[in-house]
């Protein structure tokens, strides 16, 4: 039984030979099913097999390493159970310069187990750049390529691994170099990717410039080598994730990769043909690629936002790849989240196209999935998919109609409520959006589905852009004198309010700008004026903005006064009598001095 072997290895008094058997043995057992792993955890093996390893004789030891990498590699092992102590990382470390077996499986126990950047951090902090490097060099392919993978998952989005790693060397060469050898076309092709992914992680960090020769003449197109229909399925699901990453921010890269090798047409293969070239005669495998045929579409849909992110072309030729729209419609409603996710994000993406908002996404009624898809979804999904509905409510985008028609104002009111900032300022710019040119019904529904206390929550809300969106989206109701009076004579009073609440509290001076900007508008409309006049307090604080120190917010308060005098409009002489009266007058003729041209002009 397992108890048996467990209190044989731990014996002292046994014969070596006895207790390296007994390691060999359960770690066959680790081999097997997922509960044969389960149970082994239950009776504390890792605590025996640690403890094991403290033993002079290297083949005990190795057995002991082969067995922990064995059960570290299960699914159902926690990564944790290995930095439940820091001297075991410590004795790992010291252990990778006994033998090749040693180096071997201590490089697959971390790399399988440094999951997150607290992992990534103790595993640096015992040395562990240091200690692996020159295994990248070894006689032997295994140990170079567990090497290889720890660098991949310990440079993973961590810039201090990274910033590190460039600046290694190993018999005189530098870490990067060895990496660029690695992903050569005749290495093998794990070999290929994971360098790929190193080199990507340190790209993205900033530790290899964009423009460096190792990532335009190298990675880039080892990556895109990698999503030919050739190669495996993980390998292409990998290819196409891994090069997302290194293209998402930057649009030179996005060029050249949607130039190389046809790749946005090769894209279009992982939505037919789950299964490589290689593997149509192996049924098993046939049938493996159809289950995770959908890692594919997700890769793809990953890739094409990254390539359309930014470049007007590249969003057209993706969106003319065959049946592209349909594709992607169908991914909003896939059964898998990341699918879902991945296809939102793509649809995001290409949504940043004005021609295509017009054409496209107006041809397939793009807005009914996406509508479909906000409907109580996981935040990360509503995220994305509230920054594209955005970007659909746009005052030039044909889908702001029948949006409007199917509730979203309501659903977009409720996102302003949400305890995530970004669903907040989503919310609220869809609004802003939403209210932009729009007519007087719009407005008003906008307003009672925000209700007044909702305004004053955004309006305090400790993020600025949540502020701006939400003075952005009163800017625009308040816009168009019919609306100004109709909005004024319902919430006047609140509107008021909130504008002094504002112009009284520490802001940053675009938050004071748009709000004397609401103020003009208010200015501007014909019974609202009256809001103004009689309300001492603000007119004290716009003739206050008029003599500030910054020109931005002198020149908002002038046109609230412009807008207050103007000669045509009833009632002008009181008012310019009244705004005289506070010795407006005097500050004009000082500000017409004024070495500003703009001031002087006003």
């Amino acid at each position: 039984s397992v108890s048996r072997l467990l209190y044989l290895l731990q014996q002292e008094t046994s014969s070596t030979e006895l207790r390296t058997e007994c390691a060999v043995v359960l770690g066959s057992l680790a081999m097997g099913t997922e509960n044969n792993v389960k149970s082994l955890l239950d009776c504390h093996i890792i605590p025996a097999l640690l403890q094991g390893l403290l033993s002079p004789d290297l083949k005990f030891i190795e057995a002991c390493l082969r067995c922990l990498r064995t059960i570290f590699i299960s699914p159902v092992t926690p990564e944790d159970l290995l930095y439940t102590d820091a001297v075991v990382i410590s004795h790992l470390m010291a252990l990778l310069s006994r033998s090749r077996y040693t180096q071997e499986y201590i490089c697959q126990i971390f790399s399988h187990c440094c999951k997150g950047p607290d992992h990534q951090t103790i595993l640096f902090n015992r040395g562990a750049v240091q200690h692996i490097a020159h295994l990248l060099v070894s006689t032997s392919y295994k140990v170079r390529m567990q090497a290889l993978k720890c660098f991949s998952v310990l440079a993973f989005e961590n810039p201090q691994v990274s910033m590190t790693l460039v600046n290694v060397s190993v018999d005189g060469e530098l870490l990067p170099q060895i990496f660029v050898k690695m992903l050569q076309r005749d290495k093998p092709i794990e070999m290929q990717l994971t360098s790929a992914k190193c080199l990507t992680s340190m790209c993205r960090a900033g530790a290899i410039r964009t423009d460096d020769s190792c990532i335009v003449l190298k990675t880039l197109p080892c990556l895109v080598r990698m999503c030919s229909k050739e190669r495996l399925l993980e390998e292409r699901v990998e290819g196409a994730e891994t090069l997302a990453y290194l293209i998402e921010t930057d649009v030179e890269l996005q060029r050249i990769a949607s130039i190389t090798d046809h790749l946005i047409v090769m894209l279009a293969d992982y939505f037919k043909y789950p299964s490589s070239v290689s593997a149509i005669t192996d049924i098993k495998r046939l049938d493996h690629d159809l289950k995770h045929a959908h890692e594919l579409r997700q890769a793809a849909f990953k890739l094409y936002a990254s390539l359309g992110a930014n470049d007007e072309d590249i969003r057209k030729k993706i969106i003319e790849t065959e049946n592209m729209m349909d594709r992607i419609v169908n991914g909003l409603s896939e059964s898998t989240i990341k699918v879902r996710l991945a296809a939102v994000r793509c649809l995001h993406s290409l949504s940043r196209s004005v021609q295509q908002l017009r054409t496209s996404f107006q041809d397939h009624a793009v807005w009914k999935p996406l509508m479909k898809v906000l409907q109580n979804a996981p935040n990360e999904i509503l995220v994305v998919a509230s920054s594209t509905l955005c970007n659909l409510l746009l005052e030039f985008s044909p889908s702001k109609e029948p949006i409007l028609e199917s509730g979203a104002i309501e659903l977009l009111c409720s996102l302003t409520q949400s305890e995530n900032l970004a669903l907040r300022v989503n919310g609220i710019w869809a609004l802003m959006n939403m209210a932009f040119q729009a007519e007087q019904k719009i407005k008003s529904d906008i307003l009672r589905g925000l209700s007044t206390e909702q305004l004053f929550q955004l309006l305090s809300d400790s993020d600025v852009n949540v502020l701006m969106k939400t003075l952005g989206l009163l800017r625009n109701l308040l816009s168009t004198r019919p609306h100004i009076d109709h909005i004024m004579s319902t919430h006047g009073k609140q509107i008021m309010q909130a504008v002094t609440l504002i112009l009284e509290g520490e802001h940053n001076i675009e938050v004071k700008e748009q709000t004397l900007c609401i103020l003009a508008n208010i200015a501007d409309g014909t019974t609202a004026k009256e809001l103004i006049m009689t309300n001492d307090d603000i007119l004290q604080k716009i003739k206050y903005y008029m003599s500030h120190s910054n020109a931005k917010l002198q020149l908002a308060a002038m046109f609230c006064i412009s807008n207050l005098i103007w000669n045509e409009e009833e009632g002008s002489q009181e008012r310019q009598d009244k705004l005289r009266d506070m010795g407006i007058v005097d500050i004009l003729h000082k500000l017409s001095q004024s070495s500003d041209p703009n001031l002087c002009d006003k």
